[in-house]
């Protein structure tokens, strides 16, 4: 006997999804729209909406154009994606074996059944169906096989999601069943070819090209193609018109493709005795982590997220989550991170017992280079950018990127990810270097000793105390103002190359204007300095090597 298969449909998806978030929408006359502005198309429409004239495909204008008092909203895939999850979860509830077909369309394998093992779908061989133009009547004998569906349009109701179900031998079949109005429709075992052969051809939905060779062919039903010789067609339209040919007799040239569910990788244990301290925690807790890790390797997985669940004596509980900036599998790098998140909030209470539970996520793969330097390890590059994390905070640790703005010290962290390596080694360098700077951060408070520009005097400019002149001051001696400071500075300059300004915010009441010079001591160390207009302060902002 071929396997029964059962199609739980969901009519007009879309809007029954955003219905299921907004109930209080129910009964009124809604629209949900696909588009921008003007141009959003209806794309469902609730009854009271159809009955007032709106259609499908109708731009929102016209449509309020009928109905001024139009509810319009638009389509919303988290909506969608919560109401698909609970789709599914109806039909895991009658069966271990689903498959997700789209929207609102799951496909449920009813093999295993107590109810339709034990033989008792026997009686369907007495209902006598017969097709009219998309309409099923059945006799008034009920089978086990629409009881089923009544008990699966009532769990789908639960869930606020309004279900049609049709029963069948192949996907095909069930699908056309679930879309008719009388719910639930059960196709008899054997009679799929009959059922569908008045369809017409457009329900096999086939490519635009085979399409087209069909009607060439004069063929206008699906029972019109299941009539025809299976080598003929497969020999003319090839594989494509094989598996159309098998599909117009009832027959799925696939078979049900279940969904796997959902990975769930956790250890824990719990503990003959109470911990107080962390060491025994930690030796208990690394061969939890290895058994996790080796399972996730197992799936080609790494952790990318760490749930912490702590039992704790005599009654409690407490749940920690450490978010990893990649995925990895180092159990080392796993417990530092446990560690270090006990020791900064300790529980308060003796452990007796706990359980890992491991967020999976594919690990990053790098490509190998034949004549290149060989790319980072990302494996390793995860590790060791855990390990900064724990130890700096996840905040400190990433790549700069510039901002917009005239400040050199303006930087914003960006989540750190190497270029791959050149696809062959660079040439070495055989010019001479460029002098780079060291920039400080925070840049040094500096003592600085100035000659205004155009006079010989000698000004001595401390804590803020230079006194405006008409010229930019030119420093003549630096030396740090704290005495622990580093870098340690204290020398006369020998040459100075500046001012250089810069303004940034002139628009506001309190724009940064600056003056840098470049310095040169008598003992030759070379500077990047510079002063605060407005506090007229001066700093060490980078030193040249």
């Amino acid at each position: 006997m071929p396997a029964r298969l059962a199609c739980l449909s969901v009519p007009l998806f879309p809007l029954a999804a955003r219905l299921r978030s907004e109930p209080d929408l129910k009964g009124e006359a809604v629209v949900v729209c696909e588009g921008n502005g003007n141009a959003a198309r209806v794309l469902a429409a609730t009854r009271p909406a159809r009955k007032a004239g709106i259609e499908i495909g109708m731009t929102l204008p016209q449509s309020r154009a009928i109905l001024p008092r139009l509810v319009a909203r638009p389509r919303d895939p988290e909506s969608e994606r919560s109401a698909r999850e609970a789709l599914l979860e109806v039909a895991d509830a009658f069966s271990p074996r689903v498959e997700d077909g789209g929207e609102g369309i799951v496909y449920i394998d009813l093999d295993g059944i107590p109810a339709l093992a034990r033989g008792e779908s026997s009686q369907l061989s007495a209902v006598n169906c017969q097709l009219e133009p998309l309409v099923t009547r059945h006799s008034s004998l009920v089978t086990v096989e629409q009881q089923l569906g009544r008990e699966l349009i009532i769990a789908a109701e639960k869930a606020s999601l309004p279900a049609r179900i049709g029963i069948a031998s192949s996907k095909l079949s069930a699908r056309i069943a679930a879309s008719l109005a009388q719910s639930p429709t059960v196709v008899p075992s054997g009679e799929e070819a009959s059922f569908l052969a008045p369809l017409p051809l457009a329900r096999l939905a086939p490519a635009l090209e085979i399409a087209d060779t069909l009607e060439r062919w004069g063929l206008a039903t699906i029972g019109d193609l299941a009539r025809l010789p299976e080598g003929e067609v497969a020999s003319r339209l090839g594989e494509i018109g094989r598996v159309l040919h098998a599909t117009a007799r009832g027959i799925d040239p696939r078979p049900l493709e279940p969904r796997l569910p959902a990975l769930s990788f956790s250890e824990g244990m719990d503990l003959e005795w109470p911990l107080l301290t962390l060491e025994p925690f930690l030796f208990v807790g690394n061969a939890a982590l290895e058994r996790l890790m080796r399972r996730l390797e197992s799936q080609a997985l790494a952790c990318t997220r760490l749930e912490v669940t702590l039992k704790l004596d005599p009654d409690g509980c407490d749940a920690r989550a450490i978010a990893l900036p990649a995925p990895t599998r180092d159990v080392k790098t796993l417990l530092t991170l446990v560690r270090l998140e006990l020791e900064a909030r300790p529980p308060g209470s003796p452990l007796a017992g706990f359980t890992f539970a491991a967020h999976p996520d594919r690990p990053r793969r790098a490509q190998l280079a034949l004549f290149g330097p060989p790319a980072l390890s990302p494996d390793r590059l995860a590790t060791t950018i855990a390990r900064l994390a724990s130890l700096l905070g996840a905040d400190r640790v990433g790549s700069p990127r510039a901002v917009d703005g005239h400040r050199p010290e303006r930087f914003a962290l960006a989540r750190y990810e190497p270029p791959p390596p050149p696809v062959f080694p660079p040439p070495g360098k055989t010019g001479r270097g460029l002098l780079a700077v060291r920039v400080l951060r925070p840049p040094v408070e500096l003592e600085v000793i100035v000659k205004e520009s155009g006079d010989r005097s000698v000004i001595a400019a401390r804590s803020g105390e230079l006194s405006g002149s008409s010229g930019s001051p030119r420093p003549a001696s630096l030396k740090t103002r704290a005495s622990d400071a580093v870098p340690h500075i204290d020398g006369a300059v020998r040459v100075a190359a500046g001012p250089w300004c810069m303004e940034e915010g002139w628009w506001s009441d309190s724009p940064d204007q600056r003056d840098y010079w470049d310095v040169e001591l008598s003992d030759g160390a070379l500077y990047r300095i510079y002063r605060d207009r407005r506090s007229t302060q001066w700093f060490a902002d980078g030193i040249y090597d």
